[in-house]
């Protein structure tokens, strides 16, 4: 092997040690992104979970002030016509 063949060689040698190593790190990188979404999406579930015994009773109380003014409402309407069949 003459010199510039084997400086050749050290040269394809060194390139294929960090082409290997660049792949690794991309490997890792994939690895660790999945990680990070499972923990996101998992964390969101989790909350989701906890929090919606208490979501739920905040809609059960929107929908009872809800119905209440709704009667208020009706009750007020009948005012008008209460009064004016008294007075007549």
């Amino acid at each position: 092997m003459n010199p510039n063949e084997k400086e050749i060689y050290e040269l394809v040698k060194e390139n294929n040690h960090i082409l290997k190593g660049m792949r690794r790190a991309s490997r890792w990188t994939s690895i660790f992104r999945v990680i990070y979404w499972v923990l996101i999406i998992g964390a969101s579930l989790g909350a989701y979970y906890f929090v919606q015994p208490y979501v739920d009773t905040l809609v059960k109380s929107y929908q009872g002030i809800r119905g209440d003014i709704n009667n208020v409402k009706s009750v007020v309407n009948k005012i008008p016509t209460t009064v004016s069949n008294m007075l007549k």
